[in-house]
């Protein structure tokens, strides 16, 4: 059964700019500035006002889960361009003292198991990345970016070939942001 219109409005915040323009979603914030491709001929979007609106007509069950999904982008968007978002890791380790650190776009792992070359994975977007003592802390206006940027960090330090049980040593994650 189809619903008649279907409507997703979502209230902009103070300091945010909203374009579109051919399917493309740009948030201007004081965290910086996102954009993201959003575009299907059963989904329009549009600025009103104070109210950017995902609507579709006679939405089918693929295009209802689309507008809660744009919707979804959107919110994301919005919070990150004006709060940002933070992951935090801890650096775990038993026997071997592992060393982190930050060289321009590459997160370095050091001595991981002894381990004689290190470890890299690539910081993405425009997430900092922070090491201090052995908390990790990552934050950015993309939430893709800085939770990529967090699950790369914590699939480099992947042991292979040991009990996962008795070898825990590794960086990972301790907080997510939740809203």
């Amino acid at each position: 059964m189809r619903l008649g219109l279907l409507k997703d409005e979502i209230a902009l915040p103070e300091k945010v700019h909203v374009s579109i323009d051919k399917g493309v979603v740009k948030v201007k914030g004081p965290q910086g500035e996102l954009s993201k491709r959003l575009s299907h001929p059963k989904i329009k979007l549009e600025v009103k006002g104070k109210h950017v609106i995902v609507s579709s007509e006679l939405p089918r069950r693929s295009e209802k889960a689309l507008v809660g999904t744009y919707g979804a982008h959107i919110r994301n968007m919005l919070h990150g361009a004006t709060n940002g978002f933070e992951y935090k890791m801890k650096i775990v380790y038993a026997h071997f003292p592992i060393k982190a650190s930050v060289k321009g776009d590459v997160f370095l792992i050091e001595n991981f198991l002894g381990e004689k070359f290190p470890r890299k994975t690539k910081i993405l977007g425009s997430t900092k990345v922070t090491v201090k003592g052995d908390q990790v802390v990552l934050q950015g206006p993309n939430v893709e970016d800085v939770g990529q940027t967090a699950a790369n960090i914590e699939r480099a330090t992947k042991i292979k070939g040991f009990d996962p049980r008795v070898f825990q040593d590794g960086i990972y994650i301790t907080e997510k942001p939740g809203r």
